[in-house]
């Protein structure tokens, strides 16, 4: 196959997955897609299984789809990975083609690049591999499923059914050049506050209102810096109250709310600080407030991590693989640590050093979103330097 036809194929791959459906723990019909690509490009079926991370999330139709290759090279196995699921603002979109662009039909709609740009890199990769038969390293692809909602695929794997890779590629969002080397730790935050009903218009003073709760203890945490972006003289990080839920009408004091938050840091030591802030701002908030009874409300409080903090060094194998196949296909390599989460902290916390890819998508998560095809086109490229090249 000549360059351009290669060129065509690749394009057409992430055409045709922008185009199916696959919402977080709806992705039955897109690893269907590509298990039955990879099956007609010569994959015995008995290379392909799905494993059951969707059954230890409590949701979800289908769990992984892992394809594992023997290699034609005694080497260290090499795993790929890209997650599959979009999120709900992606549904329906259609994909355009452009020049250099690939965008969604309506202005209403993101067009899902964020994964299916990566998920099409390992569909491509791995055809290649099966049709034109190079000297290769065992081989594994990983198409992760809900990424967008806590890293499932990835948190949930078992490793063995991996069969134990030691350098793993995820391909996912941002610039092709740019290796993601590490990403910061996220805890989730359940606040629920317990105060006293009355009537709001008749007898308002003998409530003790959940809502006021809330606010002074947001107010407290803005003005002490631990609301938002935090730089305190021992740390730095981030915090956002996203979800707030409570109250039933307007003539009663209200007297349950329910808050959902998070923390980010790369330390976390100092993770676990913003935790304890926000835990004792809606304590103490709640003792603040009282009725003309004296009567306070109460505050339920729970965190839990969602995924921890990693950073690997520039010289570790896997970085400086990534560095030399990104070099070879002409771009200028350079590292960085992400502030967001990323499927490659699950797998870095399972034993298994991953760095991260970019694949030329922009604006995710918007309705601005948009692929750039030569961006694309450069990281099939560096995957498949990744796949076949042993020297690394």
């Amino acid at each position: 196959m000549d360059d351009s036809a290669l060129a065509e194929q690749l394009v057409k791959n992430v055409m045709e997955l922008l185009a199916l459906p696959g919402r977080s723990g709806e992705e039955r019909q897109v690893l269907e897609a590509i298990r039955q690509k990879l099956i007609d490009a010569g994959l015995p079926e008995s290379s392909a299984c799905y494993d059951n991370a969707h059954l230890r999330a409590e949701r979800g139709e289908t769990g992984n789809l892992i394809v594992t290759l023997p290699g034609t090279v005694t080497a260290p196995r090499r795993l790929f990975m890209a997650h599959v699921d979009t999120v709900p603002l992606c549904a329906g979109a259609v994909p355009i083609r452009g020049e250099e662009w690939i965008t969604a039909e309506s202005p209403k709609t993101a067009l899902g690049g964020d994964d299916r740009s990566g998920a099409a890199v390992l569909l491509s990769t791995a055809q290649r591999v099966l049709t034109e038969k190079p000297d290769h390293p065992p081989l594994t692809f990983l198409w992760a499923i809900q990424e967008e909602v806590g890293l499932v695929g990835a948190r949930f794997v078992e490793v063995a059914s991996l069969n134990n890779p030691e350098l793993s590629f995820n391909f996912d969002g941002g610039a092709p050049e740019a290796i993601i080397r590490g990403a910061t730790g996220d805890s989730h935050m359940d606040i629920v506050i317990h105060g006293k009903a009355s009537h709001a218009g008749a007898y308002p003073e003998n409530g003790v209102s959940a809502t006021v709760i809330a606010a002074l203890a947001i107010a407290d945490l803005q003005e002490k810096g631990w609301l938002g972006l935090i730089q305190q003289p021992d740390g730095r990080g981030t915090s956002n109250i996203g979800r707030i839920q409570g109250g039933d009408a307007t003539n009663v004091v209200t007297d349950y709310l329910t808050l959902q938050a998070e923390a980010r840091s790369h330390q976390r030591e100092f993770r676990e600080k913003i935790v304890a802030q926000f835990e004792a701002s809606f304590r103490n908030a709640a003792q603040k407030l009282t009725n003309v009874s004296g009567e306070c409300g109460q505050v339920d409080f729970t965190a839990r991590s969602k995924y921890d903090a990693f950073a690997l060094d520039e010289s570790h194998p896997v970085v400086q693989a990534a560095w030399q196949a990104v070099e070879q296909s002409g771009l200028q390599p350079l590292t960085r640590i992400s502030n967001g989460g990323l499927d490659a902290n699950w797998m870095t916390a399972h034993g298994i050093p991953t760095v991260t890819l970019g694949c030329g998508q922009e604006a995710i998560h918007t309705v601005a979103e948009r692929l750039h095809i030569p961006s694309y086109l450069k990281t099939c490229g560096i995957a498949w330097r990744l796949a076949t090249d042993t020297s690394f």
